[in-house]
This record gives structure tokens, C-alpha cells and sequence, in this order.
């Protein structure tokens, strides 16, 4: 609960806060978006996770704008608004420990089960 927690604080963080520049920006929501994967995670596999969505989805976002369905008001390096990668990153660490606490639930159950019968 508070990964996710931390990953609404990001993304409000990310459409509230009015930085100086965008490099400044996208700077602060790597560190949080970092600080997120070590607080929570911490394992080679969740990074990992999170830097493959962060690619995939950017690269996603990319061919959308590409093809014209979607379209940014400010692109800010190559036709994508720069934080959107540590977006993505830090959505991909949420959801792994989401999908992590939800298997561990599931494998207690059944051996609850197995153990009753």
C-alpha cells in the first residue's frame, strides 16, 4: 500500500510541480522514481521490470505520436515529454510488487489447503 502510495505522490508530483526546466525535472522524477525501486524492491529483477516498461511503453507513446493518435501540447526530446520514461518505470516497479504480494497470497492459500486436507 505504500509503494503505491509513493507512486500517486509521483505522478501528482509530476503534474503539480512546476520546476525551472525540464531537464530539472525529469532529473527529480528519476531519483524518486529510483528511490521508489529501492525502497520497495530492491531486486535486479524489479529493476529490470522497470527499466523494460519504461522502454517498451515510451517506445509505445513514441509510435502513437508517430502515427498521429496521440499528440503532445510540449514534446521535449524526440517528440516525447521527457519524464514520461521515469513514469512508466515507476508504474512497472508498483505493479511487480502488486502481482509479487498477490502470488505470495495465492501460494499461502494453497498450502493452507493442502495442509486442512
Amino acid at each position: 500500500m505504500r509503494c503505491v502510495a509513493v507512486f500517486v505522490g509521483i505522478n501528482h508530483a509530476s503534474a503539480k510541480v512546476d520546476f525551472d526546466n525540464n531537464f530539472q525535472f525529469s532529473l527529480t522524477l528519476a531519483a524518486l522514481s529510483v528511490g521508489l525501486w529501492w525502497t520497495f524492491d530492491r531486486s535486479r529483477s524489479g529493476f529490470g521490470l522497470g527499466v523494460g516498461i519504461a522502454f517498451l511503453a515510451t517506445v509505445v507513446t513514441q509510435l502513437l505520436v508517430y502515427n498521429g493518435v496521440y499528440q503532445y501540447t510540449s514534446p521535449d526530446f524526440l517528440y516525447v515529454r521527457s519524464w514520461l520514461p521515469c513514469i512508466f518505470f515507476a508504474g512497472g516497479i508498483t505493479m511487480g510488487n502488486i502481482g509479487r504480494q498477490l502470488a505470495m497470497y495465492e501460494c499461502k492459500v494453497i498450502a493452507e489447503k493442502s495442509h486442512q486436507e
